[in-house]
């Protein structure tokens, strides 16, 4: 049985300082990545550098609210999870983001970062699993992509590739090969939505011995595109 981490008023890590504007902190199963299935507690932050053609959640492009990362922890705390999963937008673009995943760990929680790898990881506690999301050229920003983040993830770490059509399968498959990224950490196939066929992308990856997982987003499955689900 996993211990649900607690946290009263007057032991909030040191290290969570610094406002955060937040677009959404929801709870539900993760629908992603190695924990898919898992109940989770989601905190959205607001804003993103990129534009990516098949975007979900352009919604928290902008607006939410200023919290400071206390309230966000306490917050937290309210659905008794294990799992946290910071998201976004891009939550990197955000500063102090840095230090809430410092005082999430620090709280006891199993911690998962969700970035476009457009911006640098180094910063991000070794012990939060980063989720880096390279683009393909079928998201429009594919020029975004800091390669030099691959030398920075560690096992534990994930490396997604959103497919959009039969060129992005091949530009990926291209770079799993070229950077040996499997020996490197988990590597995950996801296809776009209800564009390209998830049939379709398992069959090129089984005929290609592509070392690799395909993933389903298994929110989509379930809710759509709802927000907050």
């Amino acid at each position: 049985m996993h211990h649900v981490p607690t946290m009263q008023h007057d032991d909030t890590p040191a290290a969570a300082t610094g406002r955060l504007r937040i677009t959404e902190i929801f709870y539900s199963l993760q629908g992603e990545a190695a924990t898919v299935g898992l109940p989770t507690v989601f905190i959205r932050l607001t804003g993103c550098p990129l534009r990516c053609g098949y975007c979900d959640t352009s919604y928290a492009f902008q607006g939410g609210e200023w919290m400071e990362q206390a309230d966000i922890l306490k917050r937290v705390t309210e659905f008794e999870s294990v799992y946290v999963t910071v998201t976004g937008g891009e939550p990197l673009a955000q500063k102090p983001c840095v230090q809430l995943l410092v005082g999430l760990c620090d709280a006891g929680y199993s911690v998962s970062l969700e970035t476009s790898g457009a911006l640098d990881i180094a910063p991000v506690d070794p012990r939060v699993c980063k989720v880096m999301d390279l683009k393909t050229p079928g998201s429009g920003e594919v020029e975004r992509n800091r390669m030099k983040n691959i030398a920075l993830l560690a096992p534990h770490d994930q490396v997604k590739f959103v497919i959009c059509d039969r060129e992005d399968y091949q530009w990926a498959r291209a770079i799993v090969r070229e950077y040996q990224l499997d020996s490197v950490c988990g590597v995950l196939f996801s296809p776009v939505h209800e564009q390209q066929d998830a049939t379709q992308l398992a069959d090129w990856i089984l005929h290609d011995r592509l070392p690799v997982r395909l993933q389903i987003q298994l929110h989509k499955v379930l809710w759509g595109n709802e927000p907050g689900r």
